[in-house]
């Protein structure tokens, strides 16, 4: 049986009115996005490898892998500049009237995080029509939907950005808010990285930000999968891990991945005011020792890790 979403699209396309006259979803099931992915406003970015895309794609759908999206080796999630994020998008024939809709490979709940940071970028850059297909190309597999392995050749746009700063949080900005209770600070990682127990390898040291609380970007999925929980669902996780309001939410991760999760699931899902996503995260904040960290083992605990590290 179709869903809603998808009966309103056939009818937008019986009635010949254009997908952008009506607000886009943060989130499309797979039969939503076949409802709509041939209206000309819509254009499907698929943020794979190049060769996964050139293997099977969702028809209609243009490349743009996702490391293109992220920063250099030693911090990928600090985000590129504005200029060559600008060029990107105007090379996927993408401009302000467009309704971008992002696809990721949806092999697990990680993989989910490349297509939020990817939405997130769009929409700092400007961008408002934009949804991530919930569950990726295997869900789109899974429901038996087509796949062609043509790359279709598109115009470029004359794409303007128009920078939203009330998305982004800088180093500067989230220590202003370390020990505002009025502020919250949203560590994406699992647990055991939270607690300081195990370092990603751009982090300088293991720990969090001081005064940040756990909340896990694995939370917001049905288990084993990579397809988003329901928004009544997306609410009670938050109403449980953040029950006291802030006037400022910031979630952060190692590089500002994991963190693009938790940021989609609060901002786009449950619809938070004023969530941030600080995307240099803690590649950037643990290099810095001047700034506070919780959760930090001692110095002693540190160098038994690294030695346990070189002898395997």
């Amino acid at each position: 049986m179709k869903s809603l979403f998808s009966l309103m699209g056939a009818a937008v396309v019986a009635l010949g009115v254009s997908s952008s006259a009506w607000a886009a979803q943060p989130l499309l099931a797979p039969s939503e996005l076949d409802a709509i992915r041939q209206e000309s406003a819509v254009r499907v970015i698929d943020i794979r490898p190049a060769d996964a895309y050139a293997a099977g794609h969702i028809p209609g759908a243009v490349s743009a892998p996702y490391g293109k999206w992220r920063g250099p080796a030693d911090n990928p999630g600090e985000l590129p500049p504005v200029e060559r994020l600008v060029e990107i998008v105007r090379g996927l024939g993408v401009d302000a009237g467009t309704h971008a809709v992002v696809v990721s490979s949806g092999a697990d709940a990680t993989d989910f995080g490349a297509s939020a940071r990817v939405y997130w970028t769009l929409k700092y850059l400007g961008l408002r029509d934009l949804s991530v297909l919930n569950g990726g190309l295997k869900a789109w597999a899974d429901a038996g939907l087509p796949q062609d392995q043509t790359a279709p050749a598109v115009a470029a746009s004359a794409f303007e950005a128009r920078v939203d700063d009330s998305l982004i949080a800088t180093k500067d900005q989230v220590a202003a808010q370390v020990g505002n209770p009025r502020a919250q600070l949203v560590d994406a990682r699992p647990l055991d990285f939270y607690l300081g127990k195990v370092k990603a390898p751009t982090a300088q040291v293991p720990g969090t930000i001081k005064g940040a609380v756990s909340l896990e970007n694995g939370k917001w999925f049905k288990p084993g999968t990579s397809i988003f929980v329901s928004a009544d669902e997306a609410r009670k996780i938050a109403a449980q891990s953040l029950p006291e309001p802030a006037d400022e939410t910031i979630s952060f991760c190692n590089t500002g991945h994991w963190a693009a999760t938790d940021w989609f699931a609060l901002s786009e899902v449950v619809g938070q005011k004023n969530v941030r996503l600080y995307p240099a995260s803690l590649a950037e904040w643990s290099h810095d020792t001047a700034l506070p960290m919780d959760n930090v083992p001692g110095r002693g605990s540190q160098i038994l890790d690294k030695l346990k590290g070189l002898m395997g």
